[in-house]
């Protein structure tokens, strides 16, 4: 694995780490969620990077989201989805600047490949092969002031914003409360409410604690600063650049942060995407169930693969034939 520090816009340097080969004839981006970082996609990296397909191997970059794992926050306030659409941007451009890609997000990653096509769709036209979207949602994650939401639901929203707001203008200390009253993934504590919001009843030891020790390590700043603008994501209609791709649409049907409904309305603005539901996991699907994740990716990317290769031989004939008729 190879680590690139990567320019954002704005001067933040983003942390991306890049495995397989770099002539590869696919590269796969994956965007990371919230309070994770690029080791969410651990198991999905390992088990495409170099993967020989129809085509040829993969390419994989993975990079830490601005403000989480090795990336810095940048100077941008307030930060916003479609910030990190451009820090994705940055990312292909300073990593995979030529060649077909195929580009996957989890949950806020999901969100910032909408954001990347809302504002790019010459890029996504031109070099986009495939996406796949897990435990994500196009927006209508803030319950406040919808009508259709449940009295309960929208109170639960104004508490989260007034703890969260209150965790912003409060870093350090709720820094010190969080690390004392909420000890880290060697107690029990902390395993247990990872596992019950955010993982299925059936999710191994081994899959819970490698959530609940990302989400420990996560900068409280970054927990505290991306959850308005989670609240504030609204692309629903702004998808047109995904409609002529293969969009994989994957989520578990116990995930309490996107529930599946999110991703049935993804489906139904996507006509052409699949929508694959898995029994019995949570929001953390890529970790708690990755086969059901890398099978889509793995599908993408040797599609890619043969779009790529049976273009490049068109190239090759055609060449060919235009110097034949010139001798």
């Amino acid at each position: 694995m190879a680590r690139i520090t990567v320019t954002a816009a704005d001067g933040a340097a983003l942390a991306a780490y890049t495995d397989g080969p770099d002539d590869a004839p696919v590269t796969l981006v994956l965007a990371h969620g919230w309070t994770l970082d690029a080791s969410a996609w651990e198991q999905q990296a390992r088990a495409l990077a170099g993967a020989s397909g129809a085509g040829g191997g993969v390419r994989v970059v993975r990079y830490d989201q601005r403000g989480h794992g090795r990336s810095d926050g940048g100077i941008t306030r307030p930060w916003s989805i479609d910030l990190l659409g451009q820090d994705l941007a940055a990312v292909i451009g300073q990593t995979a600047p030529e060649g077909p890609l195929v580009l996957g997000g989890h949950s806020m990653g999901g969100m910032t490949v909408m954001a990347l096509a809302a504002a790019r769709p010459d890029l996504v036209a031109e070099r986009v092969r495939g996406v796949l979207l897990t435990s994500t949602s196009a927006g209508r994650l803030d319950p406040r002031g919808r009508k259709d939401a449940p009295l309960r639901q929208r109170a639960l929203g104004h508490a989260e914003s007034a703890f969260f707001g209150y965790c912003s203008r409060t870093v350090t200390s709720s820094t010190w409360v969080r690390g004392h009253l909420l000890p880290g993934p060697a107690g029990r504590i902390n395993p247990y409410l990872v596992k019950r919001y955010l993982y299925g009843p059936a999710a191994t030891r081994e899959a819970v604690l490698a959530g609940a020790r990302m989400i420990h390590d996560c900068p409280m700043a970054a927990v505290a600063d991306w959850f308005p603008a989670l609240m504030r994501h609204d692309k629903a209609g702004a998808l047109d650049a995904l409609k002529l791709l293969p969009v994989e649409i994957v989520v578990g049907d116990l995930d309490r942060l996107t529930p599946v409904e999110h991703s049935r309305r993804l489906a139904r603005e996507l006509p052409d995407a699949r929508l694959r539901v898995e029994p019995g996991c949570g929001h953390m699907l890529l970790v708690e169930r990755p086969d059901a994740v890398t099978a889509r990716l793995r599908e993408l990317c040797a599609a890619a693969a043969v779009t790529t290769t049976a273009t490049a031989t068109a190239t090759a004939e055609d060449t060919h034939s235009g110097h034949s008729r010139t001798m």
